[in-house]
């Protein structure tokens, strides 16, 4: 049957709208990629979306921990303002609209493969969409005058490393919290061929997109959700737990060949998606449009209970800026253990934090000064470090007398951002996500 002339005019409409493809990788860390400078990593896909694109060489998640940040990735919102979606395992409420859910209203095709928001428990199904087995079977289920919101949410390069790398270890940089140790380039090498197979999978799905003469007119990013899995990676709020690739393609909005070294967040893709699809934003986003103006000259960072690894159930709370020249944590509970207690409570194993590989198992093992304690030791309640003389921030500076007036300077700036976000904990010490329920199961004794 013939479309009438509205009804045509309304499908015209729609195809005018842009599809949105986010590829998110499951802990890939800046700068491992060949468009950041990785001399030993092979990430053609992602080098090419820069190249035709936007790359963004300051890209930060908000929180160095995967169900959290991409609670932020969807809502645009920091993650204590999130209540239980702060904590790894916690829940994601409806009433903190998803970009999804938005465009979803607003006629698109929405989905997901692969691990979307999580872990953790969703009122509703998954926020990320509706579950698809492939790429090809999403475009296959849509109208054809729908756009589309997909979003591939690969495994990789999630511990543990299982496809065999053909790097040469010996180019392989160690970063200075960690032995220059066979088994550390190991898991280095693993985790790149990890990235590599990520680049691989994204590329296929580009190529698919092109195929099917879609790619011009889809805004395409490709990321990640915090840092690698390597010890003082993940879970922390150091740049190997929250600094992360992105790049982004859409020829309508950004010219090939761009280069953003201002500092962006996942927090700024929801807005971005809904403001490329003409939908507005809704109130309480904090992230915003990388279309905007709005230039960052840091970015703030936190983190509440990721795994349940501390006896009583209880978080290790940190808020933290991180501009050019100096990274500053504030260790809220310094008390308790950072990587979690040094015995199994609940979950993952001794110092749970830190997830299983060689390298935690070499210094589990032997127990190499100052390694050791760099990964698994208590920390003073505040750590601040210079990142252009220590840019792997092993040497804290708090407490010199010479740093004591750029201490002051980015705790009032922390202060203030709290207070301007609403955060529960600036008015004082909470065990409100001490006490969310954690949905993981219980490590085997």
């Amino acid at each position: 049957m013939a479309l009438t002339r509205r009804a045509l005019l309304a499908a015209m409409a729609q195809r005018r709208r842009p599809n949105i493809l986010l590829l998110l990788a499951d802990n890939w860390a800046a700068p491992h990629a060949s468009a950041m400078g990785d001399a030993v990593v092979r990430t053609p896909v992602f080098d090419r979306i820069a190249r035709e694109g936007v790359l963004f060489t300051q890209a930060f998640s908000p929180n160095p921990s995967c169900s959290p940040a991409r609670a932020s990735l969807l809502t645009g919102q920091e993650t204590h303002r999130l209540r239980d979606a702060a904590n790894l395992y916690g829940s994601l409420s409806p009433d903190f609209p998803a970009y999804t859910a938005l465009l979803r209203s607003a006629g698109y095709h929405v989905g997901y493969s692969g691990k979307g928001w999580g872990p953790g428990t969703a009122q509703g199904g998954n926020p990320a969409g509706a579950a698809f087995p492939s790429f090809e079977k999403f475009l296959a289920a849509r109208s054809q005058v729908q756009p589309f919101c997909y979003w591939f949410g690969s495994r990789d390069p999630h511990v543990p490393w299982e496809k065999k790398s053909e790097s040469d270890r010996s180019k392989i940089k160690v970063p200075r919290h960690l032995p220059d140790d066979p088994a550390v380039r190991e898991d280095i090498a693993g985790y790149y061929a990890e990235v590599e197979r990520f680049d691989a999978e994204c590329g296929t799905i580009i190529d698919l997109l092109k195929d099917a003469g879609e790619l011009d007119n889809t805004l395409v990013v490709m990321t990640s959700d915090n840092g690698w899995q390597i010890p003082r990676g993940l879970a922390g709020c150091y740049d190997l737990g929250v600094r992360i690739p992105m790049a982004l393609r859409y020829p309508a909005r950004s010219a090939a060949g761009g280069r953003r070294d201002d500092f962006v967040s996942l927090l700024d893709l929801a807005p971005t998606f809904l403001e490329a699809a003409g939908i507005a934003i809704p109130r309480g986003v904090t992230g915003s449009s990388l279309f905007g103006s709005k230039r960052r000259d840091s970015m703030f960072l936190e983190r509440e209970r990721h795994a349940n690894v501390r006896r009583g159930d209880l978080s290790y709370p940190v808020r933290g800026i991180r501009t050019r020249e100096y990274l500053y944590l504030w260790n809220i509970e310094p008390e308790r253990w950072p990587a979690g207690d040094p015995e199994l409570y609940w979950a993952v194993g001794p110092y749970g934090d830190v997830d299983n590989s060689l390298t935690k198992q070499l210094l589990l093992r032997d127990k190499p000064a100052p390694y050791f304690d760099l990964v698994f030791g208590r920390r003073p309640a505040e750590e601040l470090y210079d990142l252009r003389s220590d840019p792997d921030q092993v040497k804290n500076l708090a407490g010199k007398p010479e740093f004591e007036r750029v201490r002051k300077s980015l705790r009032a700036r922390v202060d203030k951002w709290m207070k301007d976000t609403g955060d529960p904990r600036v008015a004082g010490r909470t065990d409100f996500w001490d006490k969310v329920t954690y949905t993981g199961a219980k490590a085997r004794q």
